[in-house]
């Protein structure tokens, strides 16, 4: 089986750069699996990696579609296993790059979505329920995917309210046996080592306008309310605000990755030998 490597963890642990590293020691290319990277002009606001940073590496499923328009796990785990078979057939090594650990499981355990297209009556309907709503909306329909959904992502819980009131209910998750073997690196910091790093990233974002990338959005037509489920609930943002934000997402990440005891674990704030991915 073809070898593909997956570089995950919370945000601002460095994933890019040591991706970049590997990379460049293994002719490899990289593919994010960051869910906000994928959206055009969301640049700052994602931390997403510079051209100079890329440093000649191949980075792909980066600026795949307007923000204005959804894009789906399924497109997701479509558009990826295709990178990674381009890849594959260049003779290079495919690596997986990213926090959202659910695009990472779409492609490393090879998950089968269920085919249910979008009911634009319903979402509509139920748009304007906050998070504790909709959960208690989701309960009603099925309770067991009500118990393991994350209560703070609006999108992902208005998806299993459509999946189960077309199928009524959220089916289990089938999965394919995948074509490759997948070797997941996982980048951590201590608690208050993340904390000062995310304080940091924080800062250099509003120094190249993060308020002005917001506005801008805004102006092209981005609604507040897909802002808001693009993961900026803050309109009118300040430093200690997405600071505060961004450190809760970093444990909801930590939260999702802890259930995968296929990842090794490095402490990012040491050095880490190169050679163990060699």
């Amino acid at each position: 089986m073809k070898k593909v490597i997956v570089i995950l963890g919370q945000t601002a642990t460095g994933k890019s750069a040591f991706a970049v590293k590997i990379a460049k020691k293994i002719n490899g290319e990289i593919i994010s699996a960051d869910s906000r990277q994928v959206y055009k002009g969301l640049d700052i606001g994602t931390g997403k990696i510079a051209r100079k940073e890329m440093r000649g590496i191949p980075h792909h499923l980066l600026d795949v579609i307007n923000p204005k328009h959804k894009f789906t796990i399924a497109e997701y785990q479509k558009k990826a296993i295709y990178a990674i078979a381009e890849i594959v057939k260049k003779e290079r090594v495919p690596i997986i790059v990213g926090g959202t650990g659910f695009y990472i499981d779409a492609i490393t355990k090879g998950t089968v979505f269920p085919k249910v297209p979008p009911n634009p009556k319903l979402r509509k309907n139920i748009s304007k329920l906050d998070g504790r709503q909709l959960l208690m909306l989701l309960q009603k329909l099925d309770k067991k995917r009500a118990q393991n959904i994350d209560i703070h992502n609006k999108v992902r819980l208005i998806r299993a309210i459509e999946i189960a009131t077309a199928l009524g209910k959220v089916p289990s998750l089938i999965t394919k046996k995948p074509k490759y073997k997948f070797i997941k690196i996982g980048l951590f910091l201590p608690s208050n080592k993340l904390e000062k790093k995310i304080r940091l990233r924080v800062k250099k974002m509003f120094k190249k306008g993060l308020p002005k990338e917001i506005k801008k959005l805004k102006k092209s037509g981005v609604s507040g309310k897909r802002l808001k489920e693009l993961g900026f609930e803050y309109f009118e943002p300040t430093e200690e605000k997405v600071i505060k934000e961004t450190v809760k997402y970093a444990k909801r990440q930590m939260t999702w990755f802890k259930r995968d005891k296929e990842i090794k674990w490095f402490d990012a704030s040491k050095p880490i030998n190169l050679k163990l991915f060699l």
